[in-house]
């Protein structure tokens, strides 16, 4: 009997270019397993495929290597932010009370 299949998607953005790889894989295989079969890593050789964060249609994965996918899932690999959020929402506030005095 043959493997039952389920094809889900796999997205990378970086500031210039985004890559979306439809894959099919076995039922029972994991975020993490998607993205290395994604073959993701060949193609942006700085991106760490056993390491990166990963989530699932937007919402993190505490544990990519135990999240089994379904059918239509979107896996999401996470870049490290550039600058911390609150930091520059602080620098902003502070720019913006400067400009009012």
């Amino acid at each position: 009997m043959a493997e039952a299949l389920i094809e889900v998607e796999v997205v990378y953005a970086q500031a210039d270019v985004q890559r979306l790889v439809t894959v099919q894989v076995p039922v029972g295989t994991t975020a993490r397993q998607v993205v290395e079969l994604s073959d993701l890593g060949s193609e942006f050789p700085d991106l760490d495929v056993q390491a990166c964060p990963l989530g699932i249609f937007g919402k993190a994965l505490a544990d990519p290597q135990a999240r089994v996918l379904e059918a239509g899932d979107r896996v999401e690999i996470y870049r490290p932010l550039i600058a911390d959020p609150k930091e520059v929402r602080k620098q902003r506030a502070a720019k913006a009370a400067a400009k009012r005095q």
